[in-house]
């Protein structure tokens, strides 16, 4: 897709070229991504799905189903099952709180957290299959970030 054509497509001339598609260019970008992380994460017996909970318990353990779902955009009706699994795969546990019997907590076990030094790698890997520069990966990054929570907002 050249620039010329993509900025002409973006700027209101309505296209129905597959090619023009902002959406067409996120979806096969995202299977793509979705394809490396699975060959990447198969050795340690993890999904993607599954990645992205460890990233969010990595970064902070013992949250509540909310807060999970919350930072991963995903409903509780969607997360719960995947929680069931990985609780019974023994990487963590899920208990309801003393104080409101609503919130379930969720916490790694020592499992849960070994598995975060075998992902460590990951990230670089990815890096490098990308071909971009650091810089490049990272407005990018910030970029759909922002497209994100602009569309979310509307």
């Amino acid at each position: 897709m050249t620039t010329h054509k993509t900025a002409r497509t973006l700027s209101g001339n309505a296209s129905l070229n597959l090619d023009d598609q902002l959406c067409f260019a996120l979806y096969s970008a995202s299977l793509a991504m979705n394809k490396v992380y699975r060959d990447a994460l198969k050795p340690l017996g993890i999904t993607y799905p599954q990645y992205l909970v460890f990233l969010v318990l990595w970064e902070n353990d013992r949250r509540t189903v909310s807060e999970i779902g919350h930072r991963l955009y995903l409903d509780s009706a969607t997360l719960t099952p995947l929680l069931k699994r990985m609780e019974a795969a023994g990487w963590l546990t899920r208990e309801r709180d003393r104080a409101d019997e609503r919130v379930v907590l969720v916490s790694l076990t020592a499992s849960g957290r070994a598995l975060r030094e075998s992902a460590h790698a990951i990230p670089g890997s990815l890096l490098c299959r990308s071909r971009l520069p650091v810089d490049e990966l990272a407005g990018l990054r910030d970029a759909l970030a922002g497209l994100r929570d602009g569309l979310l907002d509307s």
